[in-house]
């Protein structure tokens, strides 16, 4: 079917035109319009009417036309050319005035002025004035097919455009991995998806002046492939608790991020063996209070008691843990657990996994970790006064004295000592706990003395063993040298070995073994266990001393491992804690490893260290008082200007009802000292480490 495209002023010029080519009348033709006329304003925007014609089919009874000369169609074929030309021929070079922006504004308002519209630039010239834009990074312009090298260019309807934009598409791959964390429970999957950035110009609204700036827009093209992704799962030998669903989720992410595709079991932790115990073991702590607030002394002890053949506790076995499984199918081992270690002493056995008081008296039992010591304390009553007629008093037990202890005397016990009269330049030490409720006059009184020991041994053992460690570290390494092999070592141990590294490489090691050796020598009667002084004597053996024992890398492990265990035992918290209740000490120095309670006049020009809570119902005048978890204090401070120190941990709190001009108050290393009379304080550290009073 033979048709043609033509065009005119208006729709019937443009079918006329197309009639006259095709040498037929309108009944021949089928008409199709392909563009109306448009009349602009003031000729500004003109469009020429277009049309398409379209010649029937000739029916089978019609005669055919003659054809035209060869020189006629030639004329026609140019006519039709240069009629279809604009329609057909693509113009490369910006029209400026084909289009106008999507503003009410009327074309008259347009003059001088610029507009982008579809990454297309038009304008409007004005007889005022020029027109100007400026181009932004990634956008060039083309003017007059030379790139325009300044930041800002004018422009008019005369000069043709073009805009090329950098980088107008851009593509991102997908990137993803597999990893498994360290512990082999769970494998994640990052992934980033990709996508496409096109760059186009932003489109400008009429102005006389613009900015060609670029816009972005993204489209996340997520590319990941399940297969690939099965495939290095696989590869890492994931085969246990894969996550399907997690999986699909990020296949169909478009954001950035972390999935868990794969989680194994955790193991479960078991139970170290416990004791539970029967009936109550603790004394009362010496301090009991009425409905007033109030204390009595008459109250403030009770003390449990057993008979033969009673149960005193039960000892449970430790309880495995569950091993779990790693994404990788492979076994984790629960941690394992431990029983307790029983120290059974007088008038206490085991019996079916039960203790049993073999013995009347008072239940004793102590617990260090896993370490339970347990025995009937035996009990000694001194029914007069502690003096030179009497003698000192040393005691495997609790102690009670209904009188005094006089001058130079010394009370020591592996109980609890009570004292019912005073107590004057004397010395009362325990293991365990202190009351007493006469006054104490310029005497040393200590209870858990054991336990700082223990505290103190244990740190030094802590650096001890690092510094072992590496010492053993130093000498597998060494031994694996050739001169290491070809000596005498075999024969003649370590020691020759040991000495050039105490010289060389650790020079601090012998004085912190010397530091162990004086606390140990010191407070060996406090120490329960004889681990502590076996650690010292090897290291006297083994680093201090010509031995002709044989020094094997074994001996030293074994070392190493014993130093660690006591260092690991030293800090567990010990139940139950050793405590002092008194009624007030003047000239004084108080120690416990636990509570200190001065339940009467207070205290002056006395050392307190409580190890636990400082409680001080009365004053304090005078001295230093320190409680390591929390000091509080009814009135402290000296009109006269006596230095009074009240301290606590970084950690702690100072609780003062009244606190005179003078005092210093020490929270960890910071000190304040107060310039005025207060009440009411509370006293703590605050994140810029400063003292504040509330």
């Amino acid at each position: 079917m033979q048709s043609i495209v033509s065009k005119g002023k208006t729709i019937e010029d443009a079918v006329n035109v197309g009639l006259n080519l095709l040498e037929a009348s309108k009944k021949e033709v089928n008409i199709e319009i392909l563009q109306k006329e448009n009349k602009g304003f003031m000729g500004v925007g003109r469009k020429q009417a277009v049309v398409k014609l379209s010649i029937n089919r000739l029916e089978e009874n019609q005669t055919q036309p003659e054809k035209s000369s060869f020189k006629a169609e030639m004329d026609s074929f140019e006519e039709y050319i240069e009629n279809l030309s604009p329609y057909l021929i693509e113009n490369q070079k910006l029209n400026m005035n084909d289009s106008y922006p999507s503003t009410d504004m009327s074309p008259s308002n347009l003059e001088g002025k610029v507009w982008v519209k579809d990454n297309q630039l038009f304008v409007k010239n004005s007889p005022s004035h020029f027109s100007t834009i400026t181009s932004c990074k990634g956008v060039k312009l083309i003017k007059n097919g030379e790139v325009v090298k300044e930041h800002t260019t004018i422009i008019s309807e005369k000069d043709q455009f073009e805009i090329e934009i950098e980088n107008q598409q851009q593509i991102k791959e997908t990137t993803w991995n597999v990893s498994i964390d360290s512990s082999g429970l769970s494998a994640r999957l990052h992934i980033e998806p990709g996508c496409i950035i096109k760059r186009n110009v932003q489109n400008m609204e009429p102005s006389e002046h613009i900015e060609l700036c670029v816009e972005e827009t993204v489209e996340v093209r997520n590319e990941i492939d399940y297969e690939e992704i099965m495939k290095k799962i696989n590869a890492l030998h994931v085969t246990y608790g894969i996550n399907q669903s997690e999986i699909i989720k990020a296949m169909n992410t478009q954001e950035p991020g972390v999935f868990e595709i794969a989680n194994g079991k955790k193991a479960e932790s078991g139970k170290d063996g416990w004791i539970e115990l029967k009936i109550d073991v603790n004394p009362r702590n010496g301090l009991v209070e009425d409905e007033s607030g109030n204390v009595d002394f008459r109250e403030s002890r009770s003390i449990p008691k057993l008979e033969k053949g009673q149960i005193v506790a039960i000892v449970h076995p430790p309880l495995p843990g569950t091993p779990g499984v790693t994404v990788t199918n492979e076994p984790i081992p629960a941690k394992p657990t431990y029983p307790i270690k029983l120290k059974l002493g007088n008038g206490m056995i085991e019996v079916d996994d039960k203790l049993v008081a073999t013995e009347s008296g008072r239940p004793f039992v102590e617990r260090r970790g896993q370490l339970v010591s347990a025995s009937i304390m035996p009990k000694y009553v001194h029914d007069d006064h502690v003096n030179l007629s009497s003698g000192n008093i040393r005691f495997h037990g609790d102690v009670d004295i209904l009188g005094e202890v006089e001058e130079n005397m010394l009370v020591e016990a592996k109980g609890d000592i009570y004292v019912y009269g005073s107590v004057n330049q004397a010395e009362l030490n325990t293991t365990k706990s202190i009351v007493v409720k006469g006054n104490i006059a310029s005497s040393d009184i200590a209870a858990g003395k054991n336990n700082m020991l223990i505290a103190e041994l244990g740190h030094i053992l802590g650096v001890l063993h690092g510094q072992l460690e590496k010492m053993i570290a130093v000498i597998k390494q060494l031994s694996q040298t050739s001169a290491f092999k070809s000596s005498d070592v075999s024969v003649s141990g370590l020691q020759p070995l040991i000495r050039i590294l105490l010289e060389r490489r650790f020079k601090g090691f012998l004085s912190l073994v010397n530091q162990y050796q004086t606390v140990v020598n010191k407070g060996e009667k406090y120490l329960d266990s004889e681990d502590w002084s076996f650690i010292s004597v090897s290291l006297t053996q083994i680093f201090q001393t010509l031995s002709n024992q044989l020094i094997t890398i074994e001996r030293l492990e074994n070392l190493s491992k014993k130093m660690f265990d006591l260092h690991e035992l030293s800090q567990e918290p010990i139940e139950p804690e050793s405590y002092i209740t008194i009624s007030d000490a003047t000239n004084s120095n108080l120690y416990s490893s636990g509570n200190i309670n001065i339940i009467g006049n207070g205290c002056i020009n006395s050392k307190v260290h409580s190890g636990g809570k400082l409680n001080v119902f009365g004053v304090v005048r005078g001295g230093e008082v320190y409680g390591r978890l929390g000091v509080r204090i009814d009135e402290v401070g000296s009109g006269s200007g006596t230095k009074t120190i009240v301290s606590v941990p970084s950690d702690q709190k100072i609780y003062i009802h009244k606190a005179m001009e003078g005092t210093i108050l020490k929270i960890g290393n910071v000190t304040r000292t107060l310039n005025a009379d207060r009440k009411q304080i509370t006293g703590y550290l605050n994140d810029q480490n400063q003292i504040i009073l509330e």
